[in-house]
């Protein structure tokens, strides 16, 4: 009578197991895509703060051009504000991608600008958060990281262009 008992506590055991790891498993697996960008400005300001020399806030939208890993090209517009001292400091950033179907993804992305003064930065390094997906990404929950090297501003532009490279992992609701 033990042995029985035994046995259905096993089974029970191994039931309630492969219910939870087969929950798991259809959330989703975890999928990471890699690209490279190249970016330009479209409206740059920056304003001084007055505190202390060279202390300026700024505001910028550009649009970026992304190639990913696995082949597939996206357009990117962003806004982003800075606070810098002599064109180093921090950076927020709101990212819409836009795939060729649609798609999109929304991401929050906070980082550190370096630079020589204001709109004059030299690289930026973020890290991103994915915060809405539509289309084929509805539902996307992820992370991520971007590093970007800027070009010097040249005559007749709002500020610098810039080839980056970076990442999002992310995972999808199972349909």
């Amino acid at each position: 009578m033990a042995t029985r008992k035994s046995i259905w506590v096993h089974l029970g055991i191994l039931v309630i197991s492969i219910w939870i790891l087969g929950s798991v498993i259809q959330a989703g697996a975890e999928t990471t895509l890699k690209f490279k960008s190249y970016t330009y400005v479209i409206k740059a300001e920056s304003f001084p703060v007055g505190d202390v020399d060279g202390h300026t806030v700024g505001f910028t939208t550009r649009r970026a051009f992304l190639v990913f890993e696995n082949g597939e090209v996206a357009t990117q517009k962003s806004v982003s504000t800075s606070d810098a001292i002599k064109g180093s400091g921090a950076s927020l950033t709101y990212q819409n991608i836009t795939f060729s179907d649609g798609s999109t993804i929304i991401i929050k992305a906070v980082g550190a600008v370096t630079g020589t003064g204001p709109m004059a930065y030299t690289s930026i390094k973020m890290t991103r958060e994915i915060i809405k997906g539509t289309g084929r990404f509805e539902g996307i929950k992820g992370t991520g990281s971007t590093t970007v090297k800027y070009f010097p501003v040249e005559e007749g532009e709002s500020g610098p262009r810039g080839i980056g490279e970076g990442s999002i992992t992310y995972t999808l609701p199972s349909k």
